[in-house]
């Protein structure tokens, strides 16, 4: 039996009702609300075909399709399918370099979304053994089931300019330098998890990233049984105003307001940007809290280097070094309902950063050069 079809006779239970869950905010809008019914719907979701980290080939297109399952009552749903491909694997779909071993799929939205409620339905592996999958389906080793959201955008300058700011480059910050000198990366990312680091399936990493700050808090659930859970996040933003922070010091650039001061404590805003409050009086946009819940139950929550730029979400299964041996051929990551409700908290930052992360697998296989 192929993959695809023992997934028609798996149960998809419908989304709980969280009485543990706080009520939404005042004000809270149904930003995005799907279950699958129209398929990949291409105005809403992008299919990557990309490489990142080390140890894998990448994630494909080819990996990534929606399917039907029935219920017990003989209900029918459809479900997102990410096909994770084992170091076994032998079939005909290729990632980076042409291999098609340690292969997995991942599904990114187009929209960008800030604070608010994140709820998403996840399955990992199965409960049914077959011969070609891990020995245990419902903790599919050697992969990395994950939902998060990310964006990112790296502007540069010459290198020797790198140390400074610099005119003809306004949103160049010199303390945000990656990827070599003159290249400045603004990340805003929180990961709400990352299941199966060193294959361990009873531990989530929920990992945040403030540009060049990160935290990782390593937290543990009870999701290895290959059934549905559901996976709750709510991220928070404010404002904090900074002290002594004079218009002397702070560039406008397309209605925004930035630190330019070398002096100023960069620990004061890490390189977010600014709100005018008044004259010589600004607040700096800030990431408050990303708080999780699977199920309805508080796992814990993430307060040191919380982003507060609008990001893409993602959902799917990759296969780094870092996870460990996939002696296998075929698993997956199963995905029902995804809803995300918009709070629009004070602190946001919407429209900073708009580009989808591009594909950097060529069509021979080949690792593309793209701005990262």
């Amino acid at each position: 039996m192929s993959l695809r079809l023992l997934h028609l006779c798996v149960l998809l239970p419908l989304l709980p009702i969280h009485a543990e869950l706080p009520p939404l905010k005042d004000g809270a809008v149904l930003a995005l609300d799907e279950d699958w019914s129209a398929g990949i719907d291409s105005s809403k979701w992008y299919v990557m075909r990309r490489y990142w980290g080390n140890g894998h080939h990448g994630v494909v297109p080819e990996n990534v399709c929606v399917q039907e399952e029935s219920a017990a009552d003989g209900t029918k749903h459809k479900v997102l399918v990410c096909e994770a491909h084992g170091e076994k694997y032998g079939g005909p779909v290729k990632g980076l370099w042409n291999r098609g071993d340690r292969v997995g799929g991942v599904i990114v939205s187009k929209a960008f979304f800030a604070s608010g409620r994140y709820e998403v339905s996840m399955r990992v592996g199965g409960t049914e053994k077959r011969e070609d999958g891990p020995a245990d389906p419902a903790r599919p080793i050697g992969t990395i089931p994950a939902i998060w959201v990310f964006a990112g955008w790296n502007t540069r300058v010459k290198s020797e300019l790198s140390d400074g700011y610099v005119k003809e480059n306004p949103l160049y910050q010199p303390y945000l330098q990656e990827y070599g000198r003159g290249n400045a990366y603004y990340w805003s990312e929180l990961d709400f998890c990352e299941l199966g680091k060193k294959g361990d399936f009873d531990h989530g990493l929920y990992n945040t990233f403030l540009h060049k700050k990160t935290d990782s808090r390593v937290l543990p659930v009870q999701v290895a049984d290959g059934k549905f859970h559901t996976y709750t996040t709510e991220w928070r933003t404010t404002l904090v105003e900074l002290k002594d922070l004079r218009d002397d010091q702070v560039l406008e650039h397309e209605g925004r307001f930035w630190v330019r001061d070398l002096k100023y404590p960069f620990s004061s805003y890490w390189g977010n940007c600014l709100k005018k409050l008044g004259p010589n009086r600004y607040a700096v946009h800030q990431g408050l809290v990303a708080k999780h819940w699977i199920d309805g139950k508080l796992i814990g929550e993430n307060t040191k280097f919380v982003p507060c730029i609008a990001a893409q979400l993602s959902l799917g299964v990759w296969l780094p070094d870092w996870a460990g041996p996939a002696p296998w051929k075929v698993s997956a990551v199963t995905f029902g309902p995804v809803r995300i409700w918009q709070y629009d908290d004070e602190g946001d930052v919407k429209g900073l950063l708009s580009n989808n992360q591009p594909d950097n697998i060529g069509k021979d296989g080949d690792l593309m050069k793209v701005n990262p």
